[in-house]
């Protein structure tokens, strides 16, 4: 066996090792006997002291990032996204546990050996230097020979779409090219892994929104592994091949977008991630693999229960997205989940029409009407209506 085949087969079994010490571990993160995560944190955890009391800000992680993955961490203000991806490049410590870089042990490894770059929500330019400079900083500082580092930037300037721009200087440039700038010097190192901490914060909407779009193109062109660190939801769902969902110091739930999306796991994922309507109630029976819910003539909820231990007289929490549901005056037909309700705010909002109805169960529930082309105005404030969803579009909570 070569040299680097056995110090590869050390750096996995120490890994092995190391994960297999942790109970509960995800499937997901230990799939595959040989291949060797980009970013793998064992039992990770921070606290901090301040003023005599210790903060938790991670408690006990375990994640697994593949190769050329984009991961999101995503979560409110607080939650520890942002102390996780520090920890991942080195400037915090963990209190406790395990960080692995490419099956590598990096814990007490500082941020300068390890192979990965971060962008920050400012851009940090040079402004007295030109783009091609900027660009050009860390190869300079590493010595790399000059006509490397023109073949390089132009390289890497073409990839983020500034082919041309070289010689401007930062403030010559809109927010959206000088984070462009920025994402190419931490790229034109080739680091194993690129940190993002929020760095699109300061675009305003619509250039957010198309560099949502561009750094996802160039995540797949570079084929480097992002992680993602944001508290917009919709920045999340656009560019992640999966997300981990934060709520003080812990993940509620990791999965595709999608699952995240349509399955939510908690009640905070639920209310975090998009509009959900989250309905509770006592189950009247139990049918086959549904549990359902009456609560007078012609209304029930039914919902799927997956297994899950769910009998009769069981207290339940479900939610239903907002675009799921329909709005009418007619009594909905039988295998449907069915409430009154009483419009109490009809918003337009170009694209789709916002209706909030108070159901007669108590429970207030928002409904999206998409405005096509043939749609009409189904009901106004005050109208007596039926909302109604097909019961897959339910989904119980923990």
């Amino acid at each position: 066996m070569a040299d680097t085949d056995m110090a590869d087969s050390g750096v996995v079994g120490t890994q092995r090792a190391a994960r297999a010490s942790v109970p509960g571990l995800d499937a997901q993160a230990t799939a595959g006997p040989d291949a060797i995560p980009a970013i793998d944190l064992v039992g990770v955890a921070k606290e901090f002291r301040t003023g005599g009391d210790v903060v938790a800000a991670v408690r006990s992680m375990n994640l697994s990032i593949a190769e050329g993955e984009f991961f999101s961490l995503l979560g409110p203000s607080g939650c520890g996204k942002t102390t996780t991806m520090r920890m991942i490049a080195g400037f915090e410590e963990p209190t406790e546990g395990t960080i692995f870089l490419h099956g590598r042990d990096v814990t007490d490894v500082p941020p300068n050996k390890r192979d990965v770059n971060m962008v920050f929500q400012s851009y940090a330019l040079f402004p007295h230097m030109s783009v091609f400079e900027n660009v050009a900083f860390g190869l300079r500082r590493r010595r790399v020979a000059k006509d490397e580092i023109t073949r390089r930037v132009g390289d890497m300037l073409e990839i983020v779409g500034l082919a041309g721009r070289e010689h401007r200087r930062p403030r010559e440039l809109s927010g959206g090219q000088q984070q462009r700038v920025a994402l190419a010097r931490a790229l034109v190192n080739r680091p194993r892994a690129l940190l993002l901490d929020e760095p699109l914060g300061a675009l305003d909407l619509k250039l957010r929104q198309a560099m949502q779009v561009e750094l996802k193109r160039i995540q797949r062109e570079v084929g480097i592994t992002f992680v993602y660190v944001t508290h917009d939801q919709g920045e999340a769902l656009t560019m992640s091949d999966r997300i981990a969902v934060m709520n003080d110091g812990l993940v509620e739930q990791l999965d595709s977008p999608r699952e995240i999306y349509e399955h939510p796991a908690t009640r905070f994922v639920a209310g975090f991630i998009g509009t959900s309507n989250l309905l509770a109630g006592t189950v009247s029976r139990v049918s086959g693999t549904d549990a359902v819910i009456e609560f007078g003539q012609d209304e029930r909820i039914v919902v799927p229960v997956r297994g899950l231990p769910v009998t009769d007289g069981s207290e339940i929490e479900l939610t239903v997205r907002p675009e799921k549901i329909e709005l009418t005056t007619e009594r909905p037909p039988p295998e449907c989940c069915a409430l009154r309700g009483t419009v109490t705010e009809v918003v337009y909002l170009g694209t789709s029409t916002n209706f909030s109805v108070s159901t007669s169960t108590g429970a207030d529930m928002v409904v999206f009407k998409q405005n096509s082309a043939s749609a009409v105005q189904v009901a106004e404030r005050g109208d007596a209506i039926w909302l109604s969803w097909q019961p897959q579009h339910s989904y119980l909570i923990g």
